[in-house]
């Protein structure tokens, strides 16, 4: 009996510690305070890392604004240097002579004359036949593409209109000078065909890729329920495109009109290869000078101050003021068609 009292003893002892850990709620082995210490730790790494993403958030914000304010500040600093380079020459010329006069002739030593009424009507002539030309035929290849086509067809058609986009405009110019110039004098037996016509052609055609990419996307925008209920109330499929898909899509179409006429004011390389560039007033089949050509082919040899080179900055501020007025009464056109709706 003495010699199990000692056994007895040591095993009530060496239990006793397990017995108490288990009634205090901790495992056996573990360290007092080890889970708490692990639950503070992983706290502060989700602390860091949330600390780390909201810096970078931080970052992308003030990159972002930075970005806004530079495309800001290049508009601003492109208003004010034509302002300040071409207000000189409309004051010295006189603003009514400057708009409406009818005769360009800078270098005539006698009586030079600076009325660019020719370069506004002809930019105006030349941009409206081209939306006339080019609106039709991007619009109904634009619903074509997104509604009617094979997926196959609709393919190849798209991977066109973006090699379309993707030719420079030196080289419409080139093709419209060597193909369409000769065949619009033989056509219309004309002393020459670089005319009015020609160039019209060529914005038109420029213009398509833009109508066609920004038209396609916003009728693919179109929601399927629209064009789903006017056919379930018996409507044929073409009556379905321009009475619900082309009406929903109005505003996306109207947005790619607006970069068509950008495109169509702008263009100066190639009009100048197949308008003829002569200051005549405008004339479907006469030769003619945009407000753009007037610059470019004139630009590189007036003289530093003299009032023909300060004359074709306020060509560029009018060309400047033409665009932001064409952009303002569009955005109003359709910010109202909005409302109204």
């Amino acid at each position: 009996m003495e010699r199990n009292v000692p056994f007895e003893q040591n095993a009530a002892a060496g239990t006793a510690p397990q017995e108490q850990q288990v009634q205090m709620g901790q495992p056996a082995g573990e360290a007092p305070g080890a889970e708490g210490a692990s639950e503070e730790s992983t706290a502060k790494v989700k602390a860091h890392f949330r600390g780390v993403k909201d810096a970078m958030e931080m970052v992308m914000h003030i990159i972002f604004l930075i970005c806004g304010v530079v495309a800001v500040a290049f508009v601003l600093f492109i208003s004010i240097y034509l302002i300040i380079s071409g207000i000189p020459a409309i004051q010295e010329i006189g603003i009514i002579d400057f708009l409406f006069g009818q005769t360009w002739a800078p270098t005539n030593s006698t009586d030079p004359q600076y009325g660019i009424l020719p370069f506004i009507l002809t930019s105006i002539y030349g941009t409206a036949g081209a939306v006339i030309i080019g609106v039709p035929v991007g619009l109904m290849t634009a619903v074509f593409l997104a509604k009617i086509a094979p997926p196959k067809v609709a393919a190849v058609i798209q991977t066109a209109v973006e090699l379309l986009a993707g030719i420079p405009s030196v080289v419409y110019g080139l093709v419209g000078m060597t193909v369409l110039v000769p065949l619009i004098q033989n056509l219309f037996s004309l002393p020459s065909g670089a005319t009015l016509l020609a160039a019209i052609i060529v914005l038109a055609i420029m213009i398509l890729p833009s109508i066609v990419n920004v038209s396609t996307t916003a009728l693919k925008a179109v929601p399927k329920e629209y064009e789903e209920a006017s056919l379930a109330l018996g409507a044929t499929k073409i009556e379905t495109i321009f009475r619900v898909s082309i009406p929903a899509a109005k505003s996306g179409i109207a947005t790619s009109i607006v970069l068509g006429v950008g495109r169509a004011i702008g263009e100066a390389m190639a009009i100048i290869m197949v308008s003829g560039n002569v200051a005549n007033m405008p004339g479907l089949f006469s030769s003619v000078r945009f407000l753009t050509t007037a610059i470019a082919s004139e630009m590189s040899y007036a003289s530093v101050g003299s009032l023909q080179r300060n004359a074709l900055f306020s060509i560029g501020l009018v060309l400047f003021l033409f665009i932001m007025l064409i952009n303002i009464i569009l955005n109003v056109v359709i910010k109202r068609k909005k409302e109204g709706e």
